[in-house]
């Protein structure tokens, strides 16, 4: 069992869950709550990972975040070393591919809130951003809950994304998934099962909770 590389994805996977949580419900909202007709280029934008074959999303991140573009040679001297081939660039590649696994459960639980009651609020002169803490977020539990964890499930199992813009470093960027390739390319199957089945049961039980709670108390149906 490669611990290493199931260690880096969960690494990767926390990371790019909190990233997604920090831009995805600002996005989200906006997406639902904007007058601006052009939106739905944005949309387009976000669910683009859901069509986009992994190793073409993989390409142009890794072009975008190469040497030779503004901002690789801007981290480049920031930090000392490019993006490429780093966990860093992971994350960016990363965040990108899962963004629509967290910004559309947001925006549709989001739109699903009723308009009444954030007219009410506003009627009453609380501002946007406290209806929005204290109306919208509550009443969207069930979808922010949904999308933190299909982006963590999603990020986990990633293969063609990280290997373009990663490539396959232990300890640096080999992710459980390619540790599992890498496997059956050596034809040592009992190794890529054992990591195989892992990562199914970890996958099955992440979803199967999330929907169990998903039905629990704490989380009652709207009236």
């Amino acid at each position: 069992m490669d611990w290493s590389a199931i260690w880096l994805s969960v690494r990767l996977a926390a990371a790019t869950t909190l990233v997604l949580l920090a831009i995805g419900v600002p996005l989200a909202y906006w997406i639902v709550f904007s007058p601006r007709r052009w939106k739905f280029l944005v949309e387009a934008i976000v669910a683009l990972p859901l069509v986009l074959p992994p190793t073409v999303l993989g390409f142009y991140v890794l072009i975008a975040i190469g040497p030779l573009s503004p901002v690789g040679r801007l981290y480049a001297r920031v930090a000392g070393h490019g993006l490429p081939f780093t966990f860093e660039g992971l994350l960016i590649a990363s965040v990108l591919y899962s963004m629509p696994f967290a910004v559309q459960p947001f925006a549709a639980e989001f739109a699903s809130v009723d308009r009444r009651l954030l007219d009410a609020s506003w009627s009453l002169g609380v501002s946007r951003l406290d209806t929005f803490r204290r109306v919208v977020i509550p009443l969207s539990v069930r979808g922010l809950v949904t999308g933190i964890v299909l982006s963590f499930a999603h990020t986990l199992g990633e293969f063609g994304v990280v290997l373009m813009v990663g490539g396959n470093l232990p300890g640096v960027t080999r992710t459980v998934s390619i540790s599992i390739y890498d496997a059956v390319q050596s034809l040592d199957y009992a190794a890529a099962s054992r990591t195989s089945l892992l990562l199914l049961i970890v996958s099955f039980a992440i979803l199967a909770s999330t929907y169990s709670l998903q039905r629990s108390v704490w989380l009652k149906p709207r009236h």
